[in-house]
């Protein structure tokens, strides 16, 4: 699933190329891709995007007022793992994968597609400030918003394991998987320690570790030309189960589970300790 950086730079490309565009309509290619009924999608033709932007994992397409004392409309939309927004110049009837396109008056259409046959996407019309409704509110601050005091604050109270916590959207949004593995390792902290009891100098690292792996990724990010996929991005330990730890050498090691693996590496987290590779033995903290 894109993350934080990778959509935070493909808004940006959204943006630029969309920006004062007018919806001229929408046209729905897939049955489930709408999750709102009101204001219906109509209610949104002829607005120009005031811009595109991005809340935690969903992209933001925000328009302008249809008159000054009515509020505006934004599209919401959840790319989850396989979605994909581009510029669309065929406007075949029936494209692969097709789920939603917008179609404007002055530029080229955007289109929505997602690989595969899940179709989780998702794309959302609210009225008014998009991030006080579904399916934003709630969602914790951006990750990429957090100093050192602010990400204590969101670790307090938080029993959970610091792997966990930090994918929780609820906590602090935009952190998948593999942005987990990678901020824990430059943060030299085991997957499995306890968030709460994250403090001192660990703090400090995983507040660097957060900050400046976000920026780094983000100016990759931008050197792109489209979001890519997740195998094209270099990362340390993620995705790297036997090879050598960029850092020191030793073997790069996961815990898998039926879905997804964490991976880390037993002499920069652990303390050279291997974790039980099986999700009900005593973890090692």
């Amino acid at each position: 699933m894109p993350e934080l950086p990778e959509l935070a730079a493909h808004a940006e490309r959204l943006d630029a190329g969309w920006a004062g565009a007018r919806l001229e309509r929408t046209e729905p290619l897939g049955f489930t891709v709408l999750k709102t009924v009101d204001p219906p999608p109509e209610a949104a033709h002829g607005a120009a995007v005031a811009s595109v932007g991005r809340r935690g994992k969903h992209l933001l397409l925000r328009l302008e007022p249809p008159a000054p004392d009515q509020p505006s409309l934004a599209f919401v939309v959840h790319l989850m793992q396989a979605g994909r927004l581009r510029a669309d110049a065929r406007l075949a009837r029936r494209p692969r994968g097709g789920l939603w396109r917008w179609r404007f008056a002055d530029r080229e259409a955007l289109l929505l597609t997602e690989a595969g046959t899940e179709r989780r996407v998702g794309v959302w019309l609210v009225r008014g400030d998009p991030c006080a409704q579904e399916p934003l509110a709630g969602l914790g601050p951006d990750a990429d918003a957090l100093d050192r005091e602010a990400l204590a604050a969101r670790l307090t109270g938080q029993t959970g394991r610091i792997h966990t916590v930090l994918r929780d959207q609820r906590v602090l949004a935009g952190l998948g998987r593999r942005l987990a593995n990678e901020v824990c390792h430059r943060a030299g902290l085991s997957p499995f320690a306890r968030a709460d009891r994250v403090d001192g100098e660990a703090l400090d690292r995983l507040a660097t570790a957060l900050s400046e792996g976000l920026a780094e990724e983000l100016a990759t990010e931008r050197e792109r030309d489209d979001l890519g996929s997740a195998r094209e991005r270099a990362t340390r330990v993620h995705g790297r189960t036997g090879e050598a730890c960029p850092a020191c050498g030793d073997v790069v090691r996961e815990v898998a589970y039926r879905d997804y693996a964490i991976h880390y590496c037993a002499r920069c987290q652990t303390g050279g300790r291997v974790l039980a590779d099986n999700t009900t033995s005593r973890f090692v903290r």
